[in-house]
């Protein structure tokens, strides 16, 4: 195994742990909050979405596609303390563009040279282009811990 192997690893599994959550959740449950101070699921999927999508632009430019006009906006810090469901995407369409920018970020890693996995991001938190990578499973699975919150919430079984 080498280092883009253990890397592609441990993205698979944040996918697979945060998408096991989300599966069979309704889009109005996303909009539910495990506390008061906590953001609901729509707000986490599309910062997530949006965070990649730079990060990734940042550690290996050129290799994102874009996202839909507007939808960096509607994923700020300043809209995370909105409940209002129509100012956010549906499940389908965060699913779909968290799937487009995740493919590219698979595309990228596959075909990066493994010389510039330690190449500097001018990322403070991802200092390498390897942690940029990383950090796509691992955020992921900081954000699927409030989910499974929020699922117990709901009277769903725990999955995991």
């Amino acid at each position: 195994m080498n280092a883009k192997d253990a890397i592609r690893m441990s993205i698979d599994m944040g996918q697979m742990v945060a998408l096991g959550y989300l599966e069979d959740l309704q889009d109005e449950e996303m909009m539910h909050r495990p506390h008061p101070g906590c953001n609901h699921i729509k707000w986490q999927l599309g910062h997530l979405i949006t965070s990649e999508h730079r990060m990734m632009e940042q550690a290996v430019p050129g290799t994102m596609p874009a996202l839909p006009d507007g939808f960096d906006d509607r994923y700020t810090k300043d809209v995370a303390s909105v409940d209002d469901p129509g100012r956010f995407d549906s499940k389908e369409e965060l699913l779909r563009v968290f799937h487009e920018q995740r493919s590219a970020t698979l595309e990228a890693l596959q075909t990066i040279e493994d010389a510039k996995l330690d190449h500097e991001t001018g990322i403070n938190y991802a200092p390498t282009v390897a942690a940029a990578f990383e950090l796509q499973g691992s955020h992921w699975l900081m954000h699927a811990g409030q989910w499974a919150v929020i699922r117990r919430q709901l009277g769903r079984e725990p999955l995991y």
